[in-house]
């Protein structure tokens, strides 16, 4: 799988997917607006966007804090903690599904679904490999990852010209990668690293959460 370091995959997502700031938008008005006018409806779009992104990034957070419980209840034998841990990243699949459907309907987010559904599937699949040592199951997990990537990649692109595929490619192939260095060094014991790559998850989310808002920001700026 390709590895993009998540320094340059953040730095790719806030060049393509930035929108513009309140004050570059009082900045343009201004000829037209008076600046009272234009004051007041900078703000309300700061803050949606601020709120948006505060609220793709706590759904994303909780995709990478509900996996790892799966993870470490598979680790241990734990079926119970298993089976409670499936049923978060269950949950907040769908929260990141129809968090879309405001801007793009429910029967967007329903399509969305069974995508990122399959991004956990693929995910667990490689789990279920790497504690089983099937090196050859590990390998047809990871084609699936990638695969599913494009999927997921493809249907957000193409509902939104601000999401280029390329780049949320790239993105979701590092969100891949982290979750199989955490699975290999949670088996492995290897606090250390596991302690690195699950920090670097979590700022990796961010930046997805963040591409994701200010994508469609720019793409429905009347409601921002």
């Amino acid at each position: 799988m390709k590895l993009l370091p998540v320094t340059a995959a953040a730095s790719l997502a806030a060049i393509l997917f930035a929108v513009p700031s309140a004050e570059a938008a009082h900045s343009h008005a201004a000829a037209a607006e008076s600046p009272a006018q234009t004051s007041t409806q900078a703000a309300p779009a700061s803050a949606k966007l601020k709120a948006t992104q505060t609220a793709l990034r706590a759904l994303w957070q909780g995709h990478v804090d509900a996996v790892r419980k799966v993870v470490v209840a598979e680790i241990a034998g734990n079926s119970a903690a298993l089976k409670t841990a499936e049923g978060e990243v269950v949950a907040n699949a769908h929260g990141i599904a129809n968090a879309i459907a405001p801007y793009y309907g429910q029967p967007a987010a329903d399509k969305l679904f069974p995508l990122l559904a399959g991004h956990y599937g693929a995910v667990k699949a490689y789990l279920d490999a790497s504690v089983a040592k099937d090196a050859k199951a590990q390998g047809a997990a990871t084609d699936k990852l990638t695969s599913n990537a494009d999927q997921i990649a493809t249907f957000l692109s193409t509902a939104n010209p601000h999401l280029p595929k390329a780049t949320l490619m790239e993105l979701l192939q590092v969100h891949a990668s982290h979750h199989i260095d955490q699975i290999q060094e949670l088996i492995a014991k290897d606090t250390a690293a596991e302690v690195k790559t699950r920090a670097a998850m979590s700022a990796h989310m961010n930046v997805i959460a963040d591409a994701l808002a200010n994508g469609i920001a720019a793409q429905f700026p009347a409601k921002f």
